[in-house]
């Protein structure tokens, strides 16, 4: 199932802010996202941008010169995990548009730089989605230097952002830091349960069919919704008894295939997508949900059949 941790990327570790002077710019800004054009900046300056949002956009039209992102998004100041355990880790995911060209993306930390996103060639396949946490208090930036180019006229180094305070160790996009075993293996009875107090989508239903996506290298399952408990946003097109469709994604690594039964669906929505986290059989959550009822020790309520 999706982990959202920290990416295990192909370091390039350089220091470069001695190089540049720091400077403002009167761009398109608001408190989520940010757009402006390089074509304004003067030579060798790096513009200064906080943006204050758990999700947003950065647009950079003809990168000239180089930006410093800091993202300080209004979140919980404490991470709950499964349990009730808290770390107070953030991690930050950045999905690069498909035609992101002109630039270079960093990840800095004290002053280091480590590559993210590189500069695209026109044969060069979509950039990654690239995850990253951070403790509280510890200082992360995101830093884009332009490329030289002699043609810029066609360049825009553009991407999403999404933070969040609440994405264990099992929801990830980049699934080169973790093993198969650690990605696919099936929730406990603790992580059940807090899944169904704090995903993006509580949803019972059945598996019709998988596809692969290459490109995001995961499966897509289609799945017919019997009854959506909650949705963050409308990604199955039921809300109430009635049947509906909707589309899953996890690792292809886990190798979901179809199959007979009925499943408690639970996960986060990533970049608009959704993306599984636990997904008991039914008949399994109802009697665990029923023992933990029994006991008292159910974080949240949940209309049961």
């Amino acid at each position: 199932m999706p982990v959202f941790g920290r990416s295990v990327i192909n370091a390039v570790w350089i220091l470069l802010f001695p190089l540049f002077d720091f400077s403002f710019a009167n761009y398109s800004e608001d408190q989520c996202s940010w757009r402006g054009s390089g074509l304004s900046q003067q030579k060798g300056s790096v513009e200064q941008i906080s943006l204050h949002c758990s999700e947003g956009t950065l647009d950079w039209l003809y990168p000239k010169g180089a930006l410093h992102l800091t993202l300080s998004p209004r979140l919980p100041s404490v991470a709950v995990g499964p349990g009730g355990s808290s770390s107070g880790l953030i991690t930050t995911c950045v999905k690069p548009s498909e035609q992101f060209h002109g630039a270079q993306l960093y990840l800095e930390k004290d002053g280091v730089l480590e590559l993210l996103v590189g500069d695209r060639l026109e044969s060069s396949p979509p950039p990654r989605v690239r995850c990253f946490s951070r403790l509280p208090g510890e200082k992360v930036a995101l830093f884009l230097q332009a490329t030289p180019h002699q043609d810029i006229s066609r360049r825009i180094a553009s991407f999403r952002y999404e933070l969040r305070g609440d994405w264990s160790a099992r929801m990830s996009l980049d699934s080169n830091s973790i093993s198969s075993e650690d990605a696919c293996r099936p929730c406990n009875n603790t992580e059940i349960l807090m899944a169904v107090c704090t995903s993006d989508f509580v949803v019972r239903g059945n598996i019709r069919s998988v596809e692969e996506d290459e490109s995001l290298r995961a499966a897509v399952i289609k799945v017919k919704s019997t009854r959506v408990f909650r949705q963050k946003y409308a990604i199955f097109n039921s809300n109430s008894r009635l049947p509906g469709w909707g589309e899953i994604r996890t690792l292809l690594q886990c190798g979901v295939k179809p199959g007979p039964g009925s499943f408690l669906f639970t996960g986060r929505i990533h970049f608009g997508e959704a993306w599984l986290g636990c997904a008991p059989r039914y008949r399994d959550f109802q009697r665990t949900y029923a023992l933990a009822k029994a006991a008292q020790q159910i974080p949240c309520e949940l209309p049961v059949d």
